[in-house]
C-alpha cells in the first residue's frame, strides 16, 4: 500500500512538471493571450455591403486623369487683316491722316497711289457766267464749310470742268447717289451727279495687322468722312 502511494505521488509530480515546464512553457504557447489584445473595444463585425465597398479599388492618378473630360481648346484668334481707306486726292490725304492720328497706327500705316478712272462724281459746276470763275469757286467752298462739308476740292485742270468744285468721285452710280443725298441733307442745293472719265491720281491709306477692335475704330473714322470707303487691301 505504501509502495502504491509513493508511485502515485511520483506520477502526480511528473505530470505537474510536464504540464508546467514542457507543455506550457514552449515558445508557441501564450499563457496570457487576452492581456496582449490591441484595442479590443474597436473590433466590429463588417457587413457584406461594406465589405464590397472596401474591396473596390480606388482609381489611381492615371485613371482619374483619363476619366476627367479633356479641357476645351481656346478658340483661335481671328487672322489679322490689311485694310485700305480711300480714295483721296493728293490734296486731301493730309486731312485723312489727321483723322487717323488718335489711333496711333505708327508704322502700320502706309500709302498706296493708283491712277483711277472714276465713273461717277458729285460736283458743283463751274460758274462760267461769273466775272472770275476761280474766285466764284473759292466763295462756294466757303459756303460749303459753313454747312459742315469738308470733303471737296477745286478742279484746276484745263477743260470744261475747270473751277468746278468736286465733292467726291466714285466707281459706282449708287455710291455717288448716296453722297449726293447726304449733301442735300446738309443743305447743299447746287451739287449734282454726273459721269467723269478723266484719269486722276488717287491715294489709298493702308493699315496693316488690323484686328477686330481696330477695324471697328477705323469704320467709325470712315463714317465721319463722306465719299470714302474701307476695304481689304488690293494685292
Amino acid at each position: 500500500m505504501r509502495t502504491f502511494f509513493l508511485l502515485l505521488l511520483l506520477a502526480n509530480v511528473a505530470f505537474y512538471a510536464w504540464a508546467h515546464f514542457v507543455a506550457g512553457g514552449g515558445s508557441g504557447a501564450d499563457p496570457a493571450p487576452l492581456s496582449r489584445e490591441i484595442q479590443p473595444d474597436k473590433i466590429r463585425v463588417v457587413g457584406a455591403a461594406e465589405l464590397a465597398k472596401l474591396a473596390t479599388p480606388k482609381p489611381g492618378p492615371v485613371a482619374a486623369a483619363a476619366a476627367s473630360p479633356a479641357p476645351t481648346p481656346a478658340p483661335k484668334p481671328a487672322p489679322l487683316k490689311c485694310l485700305e481707306w480711300g480714295s483721296f486726292a493728293p490734296t486731301d490725304v493730309a486731312r485723312a491722316e489727321k483723322a487717323l492720328e488718335p489711333l496711333a497706327l505708327g508704322d502700320r500705316l502706309m500709302k498706296r497711289q493708283a491712277d483711277e478712272t472714276p465713273t461717277w462724281w458729285v460736283f458743283i459746276p463751274p460758274q462760267a457766267q461769273a466775272t472770275d470763275p476761280r474766285l466764284a469757286a473759292v466763295r462756294k467752298t466757303g459756303e460749303l464749310k459753313k454747312l459742315g462739308v469738308q470733303d471737296y476740292f477745286i478742279v484746276q485742270d484745263e477743260g470744261p470742268n475747270r473751277w468746278a468744285v468736286s465733292l467726291g468721285v466714285f466707281r459706282s452710280e449708287d455710291a455717288a447717289q448716296a453722297r449726293l443725298t447726304a449733301l442735300r441733307g446738309q443743305g447743299v442745293r447746287s451739287a449734282r451727279m454726273g459721269a467723269r472719265e478723266t484719269q486722276l491720281p488717287k491715294i489709298w491709306l493702308q493699315v496693316k495687322n488690323v484686328d477686330a477692335a481696330l477695324e471697328a475704330k477705323l469704320r467709325d473714322v470712315v463714317r465721319e468722312v463722306g465719299g470714302s470707303e474701307l476695304r481689304e487691301c488690293v494685292p
